[in-house]
């Protein structure tokens, strides 16, 4: 199942399970779900009756991002080989986690708005993990059993307030900083994670090419290592890191720029598109 949260002529926001091959949301607030989270609380990973409730065109609704306000948005840093030798950083030897600020959500479509107080603007392609089952200290062999499933992040980065600091957060919390979605696809449409082709274009120019089996710490390392710090709670976000290929490590540096059109691509995930502004 592919889950959704969208609205209609600008109403609330609910849940949907998107049928994409026949261009479908299938309302799940009818169902009873007061939203995603309620969704994946649930377990819900299909549809069993779906002709029983309100479908919509995806012409006739807006997709917001599929978590509107997760508890967390972990992000993990070079987690990519050749991403780490391209920032001039070495090679983590534990996952590099640190914060992307709720506040920074936006869904497909939505403008990505670069701020005034930021001349390096970057780009980060990223596939996340969504939790929907909590716990504390999971074991890595029972990772399938805590996640529901997949989702798209853009890691956008302010590389000047970013690497001001050795904290990472605030450079990667602007607002409009982590678009995210379409969808959240379960857990049992992936067979592997760690298999996808993953890429980044802007206007059509591919910039980032990758598969996810260059990750260096995978799910189940992640969710092993998060946990055993912090308890993994339902609707946590873990975005896995980007592979090579950023604005910051090309020559000459290509930084996102007013009139961009940034598009993410996901194998079987899907893809997010989302337009560049000025503040």
């Amino acid at each position: 199942m592919k889950l959704v949260s969208f609205s209609v002529s600008g109403g609330d926001v609910r849940p949907g399970a998107l049928i994409q091959e026949a261009a479908l949301v299938v309302d799940l607030k009818a169902a009873g779900y007061a939203n995603a989270l309620a969704v994946m609380s649930a377990g819900m990973t299909a549809i069993d009756k779906p002709g029983a409730y309100p479908t919509y065109k995806l012409s006739e609704i807006k997709l917001h991002a599929p978590l509107l306000s997760p508890p967390r948005v972990f992000a993990i840093g070079l987690n990519y080989r050749e991403h780490a030798i391209e920032s001039k950083m070495a090679l983590p030897k534990v996952p590099v986690v640190f914060f992307k600020m709720t506040t920074a959500i936006i869904g497909p479509g939505d403008n990505i708005v670069l701020p005034k107080n930021s001349t390096q603007p970057d780009y980060e392609a990223e596939i996340a993990f969504v939790v929907g089952k909590g716990g504390y200290r999971i074991p890595a062999s029972a990772w399938r059993e805590h996640v529901y499933g997949y989702t798209i992040i853009n890691d956008v980065s302010a590389r000047d307030v970013q690497l001001s600091t050795s904290q990472w957060s605030l450079g990667k919390s602007f607002p409009t900083f982590c678009p995210m979605g379409p969808a959240i696809v379960t857990i049992d449409e992936i067979a592997d994670p760690h298999e996808l082709a993953i890429g980044l274009s802007i206007d059509g120019e591919v910039l980032q090419n990758s598969n996810t089996n260059e990750l260096i710490f995978r799910v189940p390392e992640l969710v092993e290592y998060i946990s055993s710090i912090t308890p993994l709670l339902p609707g946590d976000v873990v975005s896995t890191g980007t592979p090579s290929g950023v604005g910051m490590g090309r020559t000459p540096q290509r930084w996102l720029k007013p009139g961009d059109t940034v598009t993410v691509t996901v194998q079987g995930v899907g893809s997010l598109t989302n337009p560049v502004v000025a503040e």
